[in-house]
């Protein structure tokens, strides 16, 4: 293997005459590529070093290698390790390595991909296709209700084979009102539609679970007894004040803010903002692929184009994903996700003395301002792309 930043004799010697010999070279290339720094690849090749020890320790072959061998390690072997001096015993350190091994094994097609084999998994993954084929719903939508699916059938199942006509009434109301009673009515919303959904499922299927229907209760969640908490004018100069451009990402979390601000962006809008998505001449914003899956065209404000045009010009490292904001650290070439959104706000949240903790506070912001200047409602539903004006 070329370029070896690993050099220590005894994690030299589990790589090269280990039972993962073989992947080493592949998990380096991939190292490379997505340019993380030397030392960084030498902690994940000293983690995977010892790895590959603790699996020659109890008999494991390279063939066996897989989450179930990750997990074990990592919940087993790491906190009790007796392992010969230098390992690395920092869990998270190891947990990112070992992720990292199997998805460039995976890419490399070193090793079959991730297919789930347990009973309630093949369930999540018909459901999640009944979802997006039949119901057409959004991304984010699918993966919340397939967490609570696999929770439900999880209590209800464990590890036997899933029959849904074994599903009692009693069973639907025991996980929405006593495993989450702790919920506010909009979870409890949530929860009755992922149910109703499995069942049209399986009701599809043939199976005979339709008067489960009848069981699920209605759950009242009046959205419009109360205004939601909204941002002041000299709230948002505060906010915007409150992030130094001049600091490590600083002009990124700049940008994002005034599109949350100024546009009224929801978080995946800001995150899947592609760089043909912004007409610089026309001084219009495109967003692809919503929450309401369909296109929209905005006028730019002049100051959130001037805060994104900043970093572009100066801050943006060189990459060819075509996101407009994209990672800072390695794994280069790959656009933010959601959180990385969630914790600038946050930060600036804080920063300003203030315990909000939601940042869909600055898009009621949005719509309260416009409000505020005679905008009429509909042209504000236009605006955030909402379909109905009672939202």
């Amino acid at each position: 293997m070329e370029d070896r930043v690993i050099t220590h004799a005894q994690p030299l010697g589990w790589l090269d005459n280990g039972v993962l010999t073989k992947y080493v070279a592949c998990y380096q290339a991939f190292l490379e590529e997505r340019r993380y720094a030397p030392g960084t690849r030498q902690i994940y090749l000293c983690c995977i070093a010892h790895l590959a020890h603790w699996m020659a320790s109890i008999g494991l072959s390279a063939r066996q290698i897989g989450e179930a061998a990750i997990n074990r390690f990592l919940g087993e072997h790491l906190p009790r390790c007796a392992c010969p001096h230098p390992v690395r015993h920092v869990h998270k350190d190891n947990r990112a390595a070992l992720r990292l091994f199997l998805k460039a094994l995976r890419e490399g097609g070193q090793i079959e991909p991730c297919e789930a084999s347990d009973h309630i998994s093949r369930e999540q993954r018909r459901f999640d296709l009944f979802m997006a084929d039949v119901r057409g719903l959004a991304a984010s939508t699918r993966r919340m209700r397939l967490r609570l699916i696999g929770r439900f059938l999880r209590d209800q199942f464990g590890s036997k084979p899933v029959l849904a006509r074994q599903i009692k009434p009693a069973d639907l109301g025991r996980f929405m009102f006593v495993r989450h009673q702790a919920l506010s009515p909009s979870g409890l919303q949530a929860i009755a539609a992922t149910l109703r959904g499995y069942i049209q499922l399986r009701a599809t299927l043939g199976d005979p679970v339709q008067h489960l229907v009848f069981a699920l209760p209605t759950v009242a969640n009046r959205s419009l007894s109360r205004l939601p908490h909204v941002l002041s004018e000299a709230d948002i100069r505060r906010l915007l004040r409150s992030i130094d451009q001049s600091a490590p990402c600083g002009k990124r979390a700049y940008a994002m803010a005034r599109c949350l601000i100024d546009l009224g962006l929801r978080v995946q809008d800001v995150v899947r903002l592609r760089l043909e998505d912004i007409d610089w001449h026309k001084g219009t914003i495109r967003l692809t692929a919503n929450k309401a899956r369909r296109t929209d065209v905005l006028p730019l404000p002049a100051e959130t184009g001037r805060a994104i045009a900043a970093y572009l010009r100066t801050e943006r490292p060189t990459t060819s994903n075509r996101a407009v904001f994209v990672r800072h650290v390695a794994p280069y070439d790959e656009p933010i996700g959601p959180d990385v959104v969630r914790k600038v706000i946050i930060a600036a949240f804080r920063r300003c003395g203030w315990l909000h903790y939601r940042v869909h506070i600055l898009r009621h912001s949005t719509a309260s301002r416009l409000l505020a200047a005679g905008t009429p409602l509909k042209e504000i539903a236009d605006i955030l792309r909402h379909r109905s004006l009672d939202t």
